[in-house]
């Protein structure tokens, strides 16, 4: 009985392959062009990540908090430092800057100095009346414009942190986007095509330099720098790759099939994306550049086996044949290993690295089946390859490297041992240094001008990052009585209290400036009113909020007044002390707000996005095992010894540890982009193992299973690809270390640094366990046959099958 994907499939695969040139050439045009059609879908992704499943509380309570107030990230910020500000022909710059921000349909309200209004007692109609803090006849007089100055600054309390600063003079605008639009494409295009070229007039026109941010600004900018970015990432691995495929093979012919089967590689990508109504995400962005960097050494392998085959016999037509023959199913396993890397983000309850890992393994099943299909089509429609293609094959600086590790691998396995004990060791103990980010910015492009207004408002205004907290008191208009808003401004006080947290604005805030009105502004009375002062109040409050269509309440408070909302900002270099301080206020509000009477919940996008990155790395090693156990599983399957399985997996997790380590020792802390490190490494770093024991396999029935001659065989055919694949890789994975986001950068350089482990393990390690568990092998029968035939099969029994099927 032939075995699951032998030699007798393969042979039948090759001649279909060889006899069908055309057929198959015109499908993969026809699929090119399909695909292409659903290029229209593709779309850019208008929101943050969001790593938590949806089901999960963290979610829940967050989705509870937009029900009743809406997207809480629609603020955008503009502020200035410039005394300037306070002169006429500035001041009439800024109002008109205002004005016309105002005008565009996507603004709801526009807060600054020059449309501010103030609360003014009208004890006739028992009402508080808003009335202009600037009289727009006097804004030539520079005089009056620096008593408007002081006046905001010492008599408007209520806008201490959220308008200016009094430490340090900074003054800015709050600008509240159309909730609708915060998650839409108008919402990009009105801050690319609206809000920056009127900022940039006004900067132009009065030399000053302004400041701006906010969620809606930082998304937005963020995501142009990610799209002009996958051009870039496309562009550099196809120069580098090409650069390194050319000098290895010194062949533009090969080099140019390359690049022809990764160019279709990133069509068919793009149009899989559009075809799945996926979004490109920060991760999916990555996605046609990794299908370059792992199509490349597939036609290495390819090619490589086709030059080794014609330098035996010189012939072209049996070489192409014995291509796919001999390596068809090694090839076939060693891509399914690769994408049971990302296959692993699959298995997560979260749809954005569910997402990525299906269209990755799409893809580089895809890419698999076009270097299957292109690159034996190619050469046989090309002359032989000439001496100076295949002088590779024996290239002294190679020879030479792996020499080397077979002199270490035959006289120093002790020594082996012990560097892989020490380099174990130096990962567990860097292990325990590593520290979790739960920072939204820290990956973001840090020589960016949006990236320095962040900091500037970071400290000026003590972050732009909020912190919501939603306090449900479970009676109709229970957030308005007094006991409440007395518990609520003891909580504030337990939030100013804490450095890293702005000044809070609640309906607490409003209560107070209403009681600072009934006393005709008089900033000694900003303070909630007594029992007393409250009987007082409640006509004028409710006067007011009658008459007002946009009152000041709905902001902080639900329509039936059941529900407040305190808000508050945390810089974003704290994300990893969000944790602590979650803790500290909900300390506070147990004591305060005693169950089952109130529900409190603490959310908001930083307590989100650092709650997301704990989830990842709560299921960084239930991933990770599950790789471990689906790739010992085909080794499993493939060879039937649990020797083989121990043998692959030990030499694939020593590099993780060992990169997991130095970044315990470098400080780079574990966040959303480097916790993907480790599966993508692990699954491309099995190739190599899986590339290796299969030709092991093959030696041993060469060299009547002696042991040691079987294995120094080996480097002479797979050490080679091994190490051609594993360059091509580091650099193809260097090229995000191009990009100006951090995560990015250290996504690139930490896969590269783990596959460049991973190849010397493979290299070194490996053989050297194989020979000591091996040691006892006396015949075939202790390794048993494979149950899929991974082996590269001979000349002999290809002759064989060859000559009974004529």
């Amino acid at each position: 009985m032939k075995k699951l994907l032998g030699i007798g499939f393969w042979e039948f695969i090759a001649r279909i392959i060889l006899r069908s040139r055309i057929v198959i050439l015109g499908c993969i045009i026809l699929i090119t062009v399909l695909l292409a059609f659903q290029w229209k879908n593709i779309r850019f992704t208008q929101t943050e990540a969001n790593l938590i499943p949806a089901d999960d509380k963290v979610n829940v309570d967050y989705n509870k908090f937009l029900n009743h107030f809406g997207e809480e990230g629609n603020l955008i910020v503009i502020a200035t430092k410039d005394k300037k500000l306070f002169t006429p022909k500035v001041y009439q710059a800024w109002s008109e800057l205002m004005t016309e921000i105002k005008s565009h349909k996507q603004v709801t309200l526009v807060v600054s100095v020059d449309n501010l209004q103030k609360l003014i007692k009208n004890d006739s109609l028992e009402t508080f009346e808003l009335k202009p803090l600037v009289d727009e006849s006097k804004v030539q007089n520079e005089q009056y414009l620096k008593e408007i100055q002081t006046e905001l600054f010492t008599k408007l309390p209520f806008y201490e942190g959220l308008l200016y600063n009094k430490k340090t003079g900074a003054i800015r605008s709050a600008i509240y986007l159309d909730k609708k639009i915060v998650n839409t494409k108008a919402r990009k295009d009105y801050v690319l095509n609206d809000l920056i070229p009127a900022i940039e007039k006004f900067k132009k026109a009065t030399n000053i330099d302004l400041h701006t941010s906010g969620m809606p600004y930082i998304r937005t900018l963020n995501a142009k720098t990610i799209i002009d970015e996958i051009g870039l990432f496309i562009g550099a691995a196809l120069l580098i790759t090409s650069l390194i495929f050319f000098y290895f093979f010194r062949s533009f012919r090969a080099t140019m099939i390359s690049l022809i089967v990764v160019i279709i590689g990133v069509m068919w990508s793009f149009g899989i994306m559009g075809a799945l109504g996926y979004e490109i995400t920060v991760l999916t962005a990555l996605v046609p550049t990794l299908v370059i960097v792992i199509g490349i050494p597939n036609c290495i392998f390819f090619i490589n086996k086709y030059h080794q085959e014609y330098h035996k016999h010189a012939n072209k037509a049996k070489a192409l044949q014995r291509v796919i023959t001999k390596t068809g199913t090694a090839t076939l396993m060693t891509n399914i290993t690769t994408a049971v890397g990302f296959a692993t983000f699959i298995a997560t309850n979260n749809v954005l690295l569910r997402e990525f890992g299906v269209v990755t393994t799409i893809n580089i099943l895809a890419i698999y089946t076009l270097s299957l299909l292109l690159i034996p089509i190619f050469f046989s429609y090309i002359p032989p390859p000439i001496s100076r293609h295949l002088g590779h094959l024996e290239r002294e600086s190679l020879t030479s490297f792996l020499q080397w590790i077979i002199r270490t691998v035959k006289y120093n396995r002790l020594g082996v041992y012990i560097t892989s004990i020490c380099l174990l060791v130096f990962g567990i103990i860097g292990i325990g240094k590593i520290k979790v980010s739960g920072s939204i910015i820290e990956d973001m492009p840090k020589n960016t001008a949006f990236y320095d207004d962040i900091r500037f408002f970071e400290k000026e205004f003590d972050g732009v990052m909020p912190l919501e907290i939603m306090i449900d008191t479970k009676k109709k208009n229970g957030a308005m009585k007094l006991t409440n808003l007395r518990r609520m401004e003891d909580l504030e006080q337990t939030i100013i209290d804490i450095p890293e947290l702005s000044k809070p604005l609640s309906i607490v805030n409003i209560a107070k400036s209403f009681n600072q009105a009934y006393y005709n502004g008089n900033p000694d009375f900003y303070t909630l009113p007594s029992p007393n002062e409250e009987m007082f109040l409640l006509p004028y409050i409710k006067n007011s909020i009658k008459k007002s269509k946009d009152n000041q309440l709905k902001s902080y408070i639900s329509s039936d007044g059941s529900v407040a909302r305190i808000t508050t900002f945390i810089k974003d270099e704290n994300g990893e002390r969000m944790e602590a301080i979650e803790a500290h206020i909900r300390n506070k509000v147990n004591k305060i707000f005693p169950e089952p009477r109130y529900e409190v919940i603490i959310t908001g996008k930083p307590s989100v996005f650092q709650k997301g990155t704990k989830y990842l790395l709560d299921n960084l090693l239930s991933s990770l095992l599950f790789a471990f156990f689906l790739t010992g599983g085909l080794v499993a399957i493939m060879f039937r010894s649990f020797k083989m399985v121990l043998v692959s997996i030990i030499p694939n997790l020593l590099p993780l540890l060992m990169t997991a380590g130095l970044m315990g020792f470098l400080g780079i802390p574990l966040k959303p982009s480097t916790l993907l490190v480790f599966g993508i490494a692990f699954g491309m770093s099995v190739d190599d193992t899986l590339r290796f024991l299969a030709q092991y396999r093959l030696e041993l029935s060469r060299n009547d299973w002696k042991i040691k001659k079987s294995v120094f065989a080996t480097f002479d055919d797979a050490g080679i690809s091994m190490f051609y694949t594993s360059i091509v890789l580091f650099f193809g994975f260097s090229v995000f270390m191009l990009s100006s986001f951090g995560g990015t950068v250290a996504l690139g350089g930490l896969v590269a640094l783990t596959l460049s482990f991973g190849m010397l393990s493979n290299l070194v390690l490996l053989p050297s366990l194989v020979l000591t568990l091996n040691k006892t092998l006396a015949n075939q029968q202790e390794l048993p046959e494979p149950t899929i035939d991974i082996l590269e099969h001979t000349d002999e029994e290809i002759d064989e099958l060859e000559k009974n099927n004529k």
